[in-house]
């Protein structure tokens, strides 16, 4: 009798075969880490605004977007100048799913405590990929660099960003394209496109990724899609709601204003697509710092030319906020960077693997203290000085529905019932019925010291009445 042989199926061009694993246990865990987490980014976000260290921009503009929503309008930011289409700076429709939450608790903690939960809800498909693939206490390990990675850390203590809805979407899709389940990743992948007009371009790479890994119909219509998406966001429908009629933000790319024609100008844009991507070190520290958190792993998979887009348009452009690993600009990284992680790891031996987790663990402990989230362990965020609470006071004088031009870090305390911009903005709405400014300890933006001191002069001889002027808080009224 000739034997049997059983055929297994040939794997995907450009996938990995899973090895075979003993059966892996629940996966109930990873949204008790997800509660977890979401405690701890609540917690960081609501005492930094409870301390009054949450700013007009951005905190504020989101509030004004989201408040419009609720009310049935199109997003409209007073803080970025009298009638201010928000659709005219950036496309982030999404926002409009947190309305009807707004509209049953209208307040600025609403947008805080949502982005806490959609950075949290991120590490489920993260931590439940990371078991199927290294077991329970690699997943740990995973799921613990990812919930304290810097780039998610540095979102949760600036404020609010639209970027928190791409957070889990990536999450989410990126692992079902590691898993070869491709309706799925692009399922996941086109929402992005109500995000911000640069996600496009990450859907455009998620499409090339797939097409890669051996599903090129579905990956070309989606890198398709992503592609005409963000081309049609920034060139027909932001400039169409701009007062200017443009896309604001060409300027921020320093491609666009490089070279001055002849060799010198070759020369300089030659610079710039090379060299100029990774100088000053400023540029090169946060490549390094992207990748440590994965003892270097994630480069070994194909994922991340998902951050490619991301990476591109921050490294290129000639704001310096964008380069380093202030704000909230690398949150988006954060769930390509841990998906490609763990999706280099099914290729690698078990003791290869194991060490390259040691390692991740280690630098992940390492830097977590040197972020927002290691606020928690610091006495002074469980504080709240008596000069807060006098500002609270200060501010309930002030009458709802009124206009109002206040310090940056005063604008968010105010958004949620009255038509508040940031005092001496550029553009702000003229003679507003109030002013408050923290001239104790200004923030230097959008205007100096001395040009607030030279403000507040000329709004008294203006006809501004003092109202209150205490503990370094002046509150006018216009007479």
């Amino acid at each position: 009798m000739s034997a049997t042989h059983v055929v297994l199926p040939r794997p995907l061009p450009g996938s990995r075969r899973m090895p075979e694993q003993s059966p892996q246990p629940g996966t109930r865990w990873v949204w008790a880490a997800a509660v977890l987490l979401f405690a701890a980014y609540g917690a960081v976000s609501l005492r930094l605004h409870q301390r009054m260290l949450t700013t007009g921009y951005d905190l504020g503009i989101f509030e004004q977007a989201v408040r419009s929503y609720a009310h049935g309008h199109l997003p409209v930011a007073e803080l970025k100048g009298p009638g201010f289409p928000l659709l005219g700076d950036h496309f982030s429709p999404v926002l409009a799913t947190l309305a009807p939450l707004y509209r049953i608790w209208p307040t600025p903690v609403t947008l805080l405590l949502a982005q806490a939960a959609l950075l949290a809800v991120a590490v489920v498909p993260i931590a439940a990929f990371a078991q199927r693939v290294v077991g329970r206490r690699g997943a740990l390990v995973v799921a613990f660099g990812y919930g304290g990675s810097w780039g998610i850390a540095q979102a949760v203590g600036f404020d609010f960003h639209e970027v928190a809805f791409a957070v889990p979407l990536l999450a989410f899709g990126l692992v079902a394209l590691a898993e070869g389940r491709w309706r799925a990743a692009a399922l996941w992948a086109l929402p992005l496109l109500t995000v911000k007009e640069d996600l496009g371009l990450t859907v455009g790479a998620i499409g090339c990724v797939m097409a890669w890994r051996g599903e090129r119909r579905t990956g070309a219509a989606l890198a398709v899609a992503g592609l005409v998406g963000s081309a049609l966001e920034v060139l027909v429908v932001i400039p169409s709601f701009n007062p200017g009629g443009h896309f604001t933000y060409w300027d921020k790319m320093s491609a666009s204003g490089t070279g001055t024609g002849g060799p010198q100008g070759l020369a300089d844009t030659l610079y710039h697509w090379t060299l100029g991507v990774i100088t000053p070190d400023t540029k090169a520290t946060m490549l390094v710092m992207l990748l440590a958190p994965t003892a270097f792993a994630a480069l070994r998979s194909s994922l991340m030319w998902v951050c490619v887009p991301t990476l591109a348009w921050r490294l290129l452009s000639d704001n310096p906020d964008y380069w380093g690993t202030g704000f909230h600009y690398s949150a988006v990284l954060m769930p390509m960077v841990f998906v490609a992680f763990v999706d280099a790891l099914r290729s690698w031996e078990e003791r290869p693997r194991r060490h390259a987790l040691v390692v991740a663990g280690a630098v992940g402990a390492l830097l977590l203290p040197q972020f927002p989230l290691g606020q928690l362990l610091q006495a002074d965020t469980w504080r709240t000085s008596p000069r807060v609470a006098q500002a609270h006071r200060i501010l309930e004088r002030i009458p709802d529905g009124a206009t109002v031009a206040a310090s940056n870090r005063l604008a968010p305390q105010l958004t949620d019932r009255a038509q508040v911009t940031v005092f001496g903005f550029p553009g702000s709405r003229p003679s507003p019925q109030w002013i408050v400014v923290d001239t104790a300890t200004p923030m230097g933006w959008p205007i100096s010291p001395d040009q607030e001191r030279q403000l507040i002069d000329q709004a008294r001889s203006d006809g501004y009445v003092t109202v209150v002027d205490r503990d370094g808080y002046l509150l006018l009224r216009h007479g």
